[in-house]
């Protein structure tokens, strides 16, 4: 029998964040079907990235501490990922004692996992990898977290990385993974930023030079940005065999913007590994739909994958109001994203429930 990959989430998108009321659906609706990690860290929390050497504001730190709270009443570990934007370009003094200060913050709320963030920052300095092991191995000093995973700036082989942050230093990973405390884990998303597969002989290669197996960063279903935001990611799972969980120290998925709807691929995912070799990406994904949001919005939304997911929003014409006619007067959070999403409008704070 194949071995079971430690499932969880992050939350790695860009845009408008989940409520509190969502995270708290999703990370108790996967708690049971095997996600056993959540870990906090939209790119629009600007406390955890350019305004990082600051306190969240009272009321978003409560919502937060409750949030820790929950998953660990749930068995679920809670991780907050932090973003101290490009400061190992000058870790003085000061610099020092805001990080210090700022995992004491984030030590308060009782974390599990801390994520230390370097993607998004410039990148194309010959000793990248030392100025971020030196980060991180003075963050691991400070944090009481049991588990710390360090996000490198350059975390795929995709060349679009090199273009937006400079050229990659020689032997990057290799010198990364040859210093960094092997207790250190490492995210890595694949061969592409949002990889199509995930392959044993690929994983498998980025341990030999990582020196550890990597932390699976999975960017699906994940529709941030203005290309992806035009499409609804849906789909099942495929491309991941079963046989990944043993080259991988566990697998994180990055979610979809919309809470509800990205539960179904999520589900399918859970299946995947436990499935192996019997794993079907359709049967799954109606199996998975009809847990989320019942067997009638689920037969609509099979109906309209092709719709959804590969005409996406711009293309569909004048198909576009007939299905916002069709979503709207279904009374359920899953058809109010849809139509969200059809009107080219953040996905708000709707009240979560399934039945």
């Amino acid at each position: 029998m194949l071995p079971m990959a430690e499932l969880g989430i992050i939350e790695g998108y860009f845009g408008k964040p989940w409520s509190w009321e969502e995270r708290g659906f999703v990370m108790r609706f996967l708690a049971p079907k095997g996600f056993s990690f959540f870990t906090y860290a939209p790119k629009d929390d600007a406390f955890l990235r350019e305004r990082w050497r600051e306190q969240h504001p009272d009321a978003e730190f409560e919502q937060l501490a409750g949030f820790a709270q929950a998953c660990r009443a749930a068995g679920v570990r809670f991780g907050v990922g932090l973003s101290p934007y490009e400061a190992y370009l000058g870790f003085d003094n000061a610099t020092r004692a805001a990080l210090s200060n700022k995992l004491g913050q984030l030590d308060a709320l009782q974390i599990d996992d801390l994520a230390l963030l370097f993607d998004d920052m410039r990148g194309d300095l010959p000793d990248l990898a030392e100025r971020q092991i030196e980060m991180a191995h003075y963050a691991a000093e400070r944090t009481r977290a049991s588990r710390i995973i360090l996000c490198p700036t350059y975390y795929s082989d995709d060349p679009v990385l090199d273009r937006v942050f400079g050229r990659r230093p020689k032997r990057y990973l290799e010198s990364l993974g040859a210093a960094l405390d092997p207790a250190i884990q490492v995210f890595w998303t694949g061969e592409e930023v949002c990889a199509r597969e995930q392959s044993v002989s690929h994983l498998r290669g980025v341990a030999d030079q990582l020196r550890r197996k990597p932390f699976l960063w999975d960017n699906y279903p994940v529709n941030d940005g203005a290309r992806m935001a035009n499409h609804l990611h849906l789909r099942a799972f495929t491309g991941r065999p079963a046989s990944i969980a043993s080259t991988i120290a566990a697998h994180a998925v990055n979610p979809a913007l919309q809470p509800v709807l990205g539960c179904i691929p999520a589900l399918t995912l859970a299946e995947c590994y436990a499935a192996g070799s019997d794993y079907c990406y359709g049967a799954a994904f109606r199996r998975a739909a009809t847990e989320v949001v019942g067997e009638t919005l689920a037969a609509m939304l099979l109906e309209d994958l092709l719709l959804l997911e590969n005409a996406g929003r711009r293309d569909l014409g004048d198909r576009r109001l007939e299905l916002r006619q069709r979503y709207a007067v279904v009374d359920h959070p899953a058809a109010r994203e849809v139509v969200s999403w059809l009107d080219g409008v953040p996905v708000a704070g709707d009240a979560v429930k399934t039945g």
